[in-house]
């Protein structure tokens, strides 16, 4: 399994921008041979862009980004709004490399007054199963809660997609606990971040693949660009297998979380 992820500046509430560079993207992992790409929170139309209503175009430009992924055979785990009749969620869209959408998951942790005020927290965690693997999905400040990663790691997953927008001065998150929620239960943590500035935010970059003993696959500083790696197959670096790591976990459905 290889894995992609592309750190961008954001859209900053450009759609035909934002799609532009996700072809940019898909066209860097399908080049590289990567199974899934993974990209940032909310990347369409941007973390800090008005979502107070529903942009126009956005169901066009919905179809046109699972065109994209069929176009490039890649699968894509994205961060976008999810608008339904009732509310407005801060979702992860998982699409396989024929465009289907295979999953969806709603942010559980939502962070700060403004997340809060535009959006409804989720209240159920995500795998997906593809091309033999169970991938867990979540979203930014969900990896800060090790009890998440946890659950995943309980329902079978060993690799997390995870888009987000980490801004500064959170540097701390990037550095140390991915890495550490990665170590403590043996999993594939693909943390995709923007980079540059939106509004009044300043994003971190540093977007890594982290793996499952802790020590990244790929890393980014603060530029722009695709990080490609190789998920491993066998062991750790210290030699213990993924089994010993995991053995403790049962193979339950991911937990439903309450209020």
């Amino acid at each position: 399994m290889r894995l992609a992820l592309y750190q961008s500046t954001s859209p900053a509430g450009d759609i035909p921008a934002g799609l532009s560079t996700l072809t940019r993207a898909l066209k860097d992992a399908a080049a590289g041979s990567a199974d899934v790409l993974v990209m940032p929170e909310l990347f369409l139309p941007g973390y800090n862009s008005d979502m107070s209503a529903k942009p126009y175009g956005w169901d066009g430009a919905l179809a046109q980004l699972a065109a994209l992924c069929a176009d490039h055979s890649v699968a894509l785990c994205i961060g976008l709004p999810e608008f339904t009749n009732d509310a407005t969620f801060n979702s992860a869209y998982f699409f396989d490399d024929k465009g289907q959408e295979l999953a969806r998951y709603r942010k559980i942790q939502l962070w700060g007054d403004r997340e809060n005020d535009l959006f409804h927290a989720g209240d159920q965690l995500a795998c997906v199963d593809y091309k033999d693997h169970r991938f867990g999905l979540m979203i930014c400040y969900d990896v800060e809660f090790p009890e998440h990663t946890r659950a995943l790691a309980r329902a079978g997953a060993t690799i997390i997609l995870c888009p987000t927008a980490n801004m500064t001065p959170y540097m701390n998150v990037n550095l140390i606990t991915v890495p550490a929620r990665a170590a403590e239960t043996g999993l594939t943590i693909v943390y995709a971040n923007y980079t540059g500035t939106e509004g009044n935010l300043t994003y971190t970059g540093h977007s890594q693949i982290a793996g499952p003993d802790g020590y990244p696959l790929a890393a980014t500083g603060t530029g722009e660009g695709s990080l490609i790696a190789d998920v491993p197959n066998d062991l750790l670096e210290n030699g213990i297998p993924f089994s010993t790591q995991l053995s403790d976990y049962t193979q339950a459905k991911p937990p439903k979380i309450g209020p």
